[in-house]
């Protein structure tokens, strides 16, 4: 990734690699490979290109435990083959709790997540 790329980045991504359904509003049901997580977004490898990037909202949900799954709204950025980024739209506040958790495992600075999750609150 190129210098600036990294400037303009605000969030720290998490390689966290887990099976996934990505979810179309027609309801057709993709399965995934998470590669990286955020707290804005995510990457994901789908077992076919996706056809394009839109304002077509998906649903991604993928479980951490029997009784814990995240589930969070996601808009294609951009696409390179069978891998596609997604910024996240929408998260209910029990996925954000458990990916909020997740992220701070992850980065084991919790100042850090504060940060980001301070920038969060002042992204639009």
């Amino acid at each position: 990734m190129s210098e600036k790329n990294e400037e303009k980045r605000r969030f720290h991504r998490i390689f966290y690699h887990a099976d996934a359904q990505l979810v179309s509003a027609e309801g057709v049901v993709q399965s995934c490979r998470i590669i990286d997580l955020s707290l804005r977004g995510c990457l994901l490898e789908l077992a076919e290109p996706l056809a394009g990037i839109g304002d077509q909202p998906y649903q991604l949900k993928f479980e951490l435990s029997a009784e814990a799954a995240i589930r969070m709204e996601i808009v294609a950025t951009h696409v390179q083959g069978n891998q596609a980024g997604f910024r996240c739209a929408h998260i209910d506040i029990d996925s954000i709790s458990l990916l909020r958790r997740l992220v701070e495992l992850n980065l084991g600075d919790s100042e850090l997540l504060e940060r980001e999750l301070s920038a969060l609150g002042n992204f639009s």
